[in-house]
């Protein structure tokens, strides 16, 4: 005997029965049409979410916008703008892939978005989805100077360590414009996009990508600045890992037991790649406690984002034992 279906799933049932993207290309017109769609299938596959979106609106918000290349953050313009019958048909066919696939939007369009910063993303790389884009972003464009990261215009060395994407790298190129910056990645196919995202944003000759192992590619160069976004998923919670995640590189995400195996590496390695008076950002999740018991003598500043006030520490070359000796 098969088991009965809940209301939920017979919905689902039979919306997916009816489903045809020629059909739905044919009778949905309108931007509007095909937001309010997505939202609905979105929410009866109960989809999941946490690349740049947080609920079905916003996912199917960024998957139509960007797909028609249109702002990502304006959609009551464009609402009831009707739709040529090349992008309804593309439209019902993102919609589809979104949820049979279960992808990240960014991976079906092929961009995402750090403040609103367009880089070009795929399968061989982790969504980019750092805070510390957003520090960045509010410390250098905003209104006061920073209290801890050095001036953007005394910065002439920094480095990107676990790289992804380019997309930190890129940004440090731009908020740092007397910067040589380096970026370094264990994966070979990741850096494959980290170089297409420096093309498309211009930075080639301020940008030089390594392969390798944290600073081991870098020999004994030092840096004004160090930027980390490394793997700090522990490894009970990439178990409990929904699809969409599951989508991502697992390389990206693995930080150990603890998901601080790399963040204590960092931690090691960094003071004898910093000049005086710099320092390191680094995103670590939700280990502050763990770190903190474990360095009690470390000074960490935990710096306040949107969403969290403790998943980005910033920690000063002296903190972490370099001497006030003349600069290399």
């Amino acid at each position: 005997m098969q088991p009965r279906r809940n209301d939920k799933q017979n919905q689902k049932h039979e919306m997916d029965k009816a489903l045809n993207t020629d059909d739905i290309a044919g009778e949905l017109v309108t931007l509007r049409d095909y937001w309010r769609y997505a939202i609905s299938r979105f929410n009866a596959a109960n989809l999941s979410y946490g690349h740049g979106t947080t609920t079905a609106s916003d996912d199917a918000a960024f998957l139509i916008l960007d797909t028609l290349d249109l702002p990502i953050d304006v959609l009551d313009p464009f609402l009831d703008a009707r739709l040529l019958p090349a992008e309804r048909r593309l439209l019902a066919e993102r919609i589809e892939a979104r949820v049979t696939s279960r992808k990240p939007s960014s991976y079906l369009t092929g961009h995402a978005y750090i403040q609103g910063v367009r880089f070009l993303v795929d399968e061989r790389v982790i969504v980019p989805r750092s805070h510390i884009g957003e520090i960045l972003f509010s410390e250098y464009l905003g209104e006061t100077g920073s209290s801890y990261l050095p001036d953007p215009l005394s910065v002439e060395s920094a480095v990107d360590i676990c790289t992804g994407s380019g997309c930190l790298a890129v940004l440090a190129a731009k908020f740092f414009p007397n910067a040589e910056v380096d970026a370094v990645d264990l994966s070979r196919d990741a850096l494959e996009v980290a170089r297409l995202n420096v093309a498309e944003h211009d930075v080639e000759d301020q940008v030089t990508l390594h392969q390798g192992d944290l600073f081991a590619p870098l020999g004994k160069k030092k840096y004004d600045l160090i930027i980390t976004n490394p793997p700090y998923v522990d490894h009970e919670a990439m178990e409990g890992f929904p699809e969409e995640f599951q989508a991502e590189p697992a390389m990206a995400f693995d930080g150990g037991v603890d998901g601080l195996d790399i963040v204590r590496r960092l931690l090691a390695e960094a003071p004898k790649h910093l000049n005086p008076g710099g320092g390191m950002i680094c995103e670590i999740g939700s280990g502050r406690e763990i770190l903190e018991e474990e360095f009690p003598d470390l000074d960490f500043m935990w710096l306040e984002t949107a969403e969290s006030q403790d998943a980005v520490f910033w920690i000063g070359a002296e903190a972490l034992g370099v001497s006030d000796q003349k600069r290399r």
